[in-house]
């Protein structure tokens, strides 16, 4: 099962980082790399641009949106055996880097059956 673990900005004031942080996220990603688990991570463009298709016109909008209340800032893709092993790696990223939000959703591909569908 594959499962996409997004942090997400509400725009309130965040901390740098210090050093210890990034040396715990350091390894915390080094073992899911070498446990096969973490297919991709990356942070993401505050901006961005916004496509929307509506009656055959594709409309552009750059970024950053101001009726979002949250953005998505990171990602982690991972493959694991179930929800529960995805949630319990989020639960770690978070005592890692401390308060944050995020979202959790599964992923779904090519001959994957998708749940009510």
């Amino acid at each position: 099962m594959r499962f996409m673990m997004m942090t997400t900005d509400d725009g309130a004031e965040q901390g740098e980082p210090d050093e210890a942080m990034m040396a715990e996220m350091g390894a915390f990603i080094a073992e899911m790399s070498a446990a096969g688990v973490l297919l991709a991570t990356g942070g993401l463009e505050p901006g961005g641009t916004r496509i929307k298709a509506s009656g055959g016109k594709v409309t552009l909008t750059d970024g950053p949106f101001a009726e979002a209340k949250e953005v998505v800032v990171g990602f982690a893709l991972v493959e694991v055996r179930s929800r529960e092993e995805a949630i319990e790696l989020s639960k770690r990223f978070f005592q890692i880097v401390g308060d944050g939000e995020g979202v959790i959703q599964q992923v779904f591909g090519p001959g994957d059956e998708v749940p009510g569908a």
